[in-house]
């Protein structure tokens, strides 16, 4: 019998690849001295990110976030492509493996968040699909999703004295 840990872990693993899944646009592989591959920002999205950007605001009915997003997004468009880019990666590795899945769930709040606020009003889906990411990362990081089925569970067992081995907040 599945316990109710292991049920938020199938749930955070999922939520994890579906992070992993949006780098495939975002990310690529940079060669250092042509012999070291490191991830970095694909110039394609830092390209398209804007487009995204100028659309989302363009009708947002929510007045703070539509200045928010002409005056501060599409002008710095090439810092807010490369933050979202690394903060998916962070969010989709953090809650695949299980590891700092605290951390990896306050910045995907932060990013569901800013993602529901500049989309919401393209169409109903978008409200409620941003709205359950949102609840389910508060759930990750409160029940503290990733000590079962993942490496916060093995660092917590290793290390009894570690943050990660404390109960969860209930």
């Amino acid at each position: 019998m599945i316990r109710p840990a292991q049920w938020l872990a199938v749930v955070r693993i999922a939520v994890g690849l579906y992070f992993v899944k949006s780098l495939v646009t975002k990310m690529s592989i940079a060669w250092v001295g042509g012999v070291l591959p490191v991830p970095a920002v694909s110039d394609r999205w830092v390209e398209v990110m804007p487009k995204i950007v100028a659309r989302q605001a363009a009708e947002n009915p929510i007045a703070f976030y539509k200045e928010f997003l002409q005056g501060t997004v599409l002008v710095h468009s090439e810092l807010f492509a490369h933050l979202t880019a690394w903060g998916e990666t962070i969010v989709g590795i953090g809650l695949t493996l299980g590891i700092f899945t605290g951390v990896a769930s306050l910045v995907g709040l932060f990013m569901v968040t800013n993602y529901g606020l500049a989309t919401q009003w393209m169409s109903p889906g978008q409200q409620g699909f941003h709205l359950l990411l949102f609840v389910l990362m508060l759930a990750f990081f409160f029940a503290r999703a990733g000590r079962t089925w993942g490496l916060d569970g093995r660092i917590a067992g290793a290390k009894p004295e570690s943050l990660l081995a404390r109960r969860p907040l209930s």
